[in-house]
């Protein structure tokens, strides 16, 4: 017999990470493929000219992030099915990171699941505009009206926080459940780490200015020294931002002594700090986990309610059950979800602690 086929689709590297470790406690049952954000149809000819315009330059689908995810799935030993055109596939699952663009022809006669990436962008204007009046959540350009298209069966989210907001942006309440979402489900860990510096208030950027929204940077890094008020800083620059203009916008408006990394684990420097700022960024919930001061652009005690579920890790194994109970299920995802009770989570979480005393 031969063994089922399951597309994971990729972009940043938190979604491609993710999406690699639910695939990893599948292989016994699927074997996995990987692709980069697929288009097709209209989509495809607006991706083009997306291409030909720069529009699409800074985001995850080109450019560096894509050669990223490339060189991940090839140091992985991973199958790139890019698009999936590369291996002429008939797939029996796909799990996506977003559902803003997803493979229309695909998603149709395949079973689908959606596992939410992390921070979705805000719902600023424009957003709403895109949601009002269009059925092209593309427009929003971000991760906004993820959830928008409502088009696949099953979507797993962070918190009960976040299954409020995916209700309100257009997902089906019956199609919600919450189970955390790997990197972000077992933020403790990340006290142990052999970061060198501690007692600085850290800055981690966002890459505004790259994805066409406004920034007034200066005006920033001067409210950061503020905030700091004479104690040690620390940047961490989002691995998406033009890095040498970053870089001396920071040595000409932040103290002299300011510490500027463009490398590294962002996570530990973060458990290392005594307290964080933030734009848009998820890893805001990282301090909020670990129950520092934080400060973002986004609404604090918003965040507090969305904090993703801090589960002991076991995010990326309740995803994979579901994947492999929906695989064998001949209804409807609200109809699997309606039977895939407390008691399934409970043996996943007995297997997790099982795997760890072994």
């Amino acid at each position: 017999m031969s063994r089922k086929k399951a597309l994971f689709l990729i972009g940043s590297p938190n979604q491609t990470t993710q999406m690699h470790q639910i695939a990893q406690l599948l292989e016994d049952e699927f074997d996995p493929y990987f692709s980069q954000l697929y288009y097709d149809g209209w989509q495809r000819q607006f991706y083009k000219f997306l291409l030909w315009t720069g529009g699409l330059d800074k985001t995850i689908v080109t450019g560096k992030i894509k050669a990223k995810a490339d060189k991940y799935l090839a140091e992985h030993g991973l199958q790139n099915d890019f698009e999936a055109r590369v291996f002429d596939n008939t797939y029996d699952l796909i799990v996506c990171c977003s559902d803003v663009i997803v493979p229309w022809p695909l998603i149709k006669k395949t079973k689908t699941i959606f596992v939410q990436e992390g921070m979705t962008d805000p719902l600023n204007l424009w957003a709403r505009l895109v949601k009002r009046f269009t059925r092209y959540p593309i427009l929003a350009i971000g991760t906004a009206l993820n959830g928008m298209n409502n088009c696949c069966d099953i979507y797993c989210v962070a918190s009960e926080g976040y299954a409020r907001h995916f209700e309100r942006v257009g997902v089906d309440a019956d199609k919600l459940v919450v189970t955390g979402i790997p990197n972000f489900d077992n933020t403790e860990q990340v006290r142990h780490n052999d970061f060198p510096h501690h007692g600085y208030v850290l800055v981690a950027t966002s890459d505004l200015r790259e994805t066409f929204t406004p920034e007034n940077r200066p005006k920033f890094i001067r409210e950061c020294a503020r905030i700091a008020n004479g104690r040690p800083l620390a940047f961490k620059l989002h691995p998406n931002e033009e890095l040498p203009r970053a870089v001396d916008e920071i040595k000409q408006h932040a103290p002299p002594g300011t510490l500027i990394f463009t490398e590294g684990n962002t996570d530990h420097m973060i458990a290392n700090c005594v307290e964080l700022i933030t734009q848009y960024s998820t890893v805001v919930y990282v301090g909020l986990a670990l129950g520092k001061p934080v400060h973002s652009y986004f609404d604090v005690d918003d965040l507090k309610r969305k904090l993703p579920w801090q589960n002991g890790g076991t995010s990326a194994r309740r995803i994979a059950a579901i994947c492999r109970g929906f695989s064998h299920f001949a209804g409807s995802g609200p109809a699997f979800l309606r039977q895939f009770d407390a008691e399934d989570f409970a043996n996943v979480a007995a297997a997790e602690a099982s795997s760890v005393e072994n």
